[in-house]
């Protein structure tokens, strides 16, 4: 299994990887609360292509729009690792990685006191167990909670790409690459393989390939895919 960055072009994707919807659902007060699935996507060809321009009238799929618009979508991201990007908050049971430049703006983070002050105050309440689910269940990766021996804990998730409905906005999100899948860029050379990390599909981010919220504003990505 891996995803190909082509030049100009769409995600391309080996070996029969599942693809399926993953919807935001939000509390009473709007914010995240858990995730959902939705349609589970058959019949792709191997390898099939998902579109990365944000244009594509087959949403999540490829139609060959990026050629009509002259799509760029050269990578800017580098190829750091997360350990040489992320900050690290100490904790009083467990600390915090975050790297920031990876975020999604899934509204995980934000229920209750936030992550981050769950983090600071770990040995009160229950603050611990809810700052594992608020970056556990951030899809972008930007969020690690990691124990005092070190131990950084992370959700199992299968091989697999969600594509993201931001159900509470009303907006297309990026897609989710779950479960370690190898992506390479356009050049050949791989980034870093991670259990979870968002990558964008509206053409507009600042850090391609990966997701930076660009979708939130662009007109191209507003309403749910069917």
């Amino acid at each position: 299994m891996k995803i190909k960055i082509l030049p100009h072009g769409p995600y391309e994707v080996y070996g029969f990887v599942p693809l399926k919807q993953n919807l935001i659902v939000s509390d009473k007060h709007g914010y995240s609360e858990r995730w959902e699935d939705g349609k589970i996507y058959t019949d792709m060809e191997e390898p099939y292509r998902l579109c990365r321009c944000g244009r594509s009238v087959n949403k999540p799929f490829c139609s060959g729009v990026h050629k009509e618009i002259d799509f760029d979508g050269e990578e800017t991201a580098d190829f750091s690792t997360y350990d040489e990007r992320a900050e690290i908050l100490e904790g009083q049971t467990v600390d915090l990685m975050d790297d920031e430049s990876l975020c999604a703006v899934a509204r995980f983070c934000d229920r209750g006191k936030n992550v981050w002050k769950f983090t600071m105050r770990s040995a009160e309440d229950n603050n611990e167990n809810d700052a594992i689910y608020e970056a556990s269940a951030c899809p972008a990766g930007r969020l690690t909670v990691v124990k005092k021996d070190g131990e950084r804990i992370e959700p199992f998730l299968e091989k697999e790409i969600g594509v993201i409905q931001d159900t509470p906005q009303e907006c297309r999100g990026p897609l989710w690459v779950k479960g370690g899948i190898p992506i390479e860029s356009t050049t050949g050379e791989s980034f870093e393989v991670r259990n979870r990390v968002t990558l964008c599909r509206c053409g507009e981010s600042s850090n391609l390939p990966y997701c930076d919220a660009s979708h939130l504003n662009c007109v191209h990505m507003q309403g749910l895919d069917e």
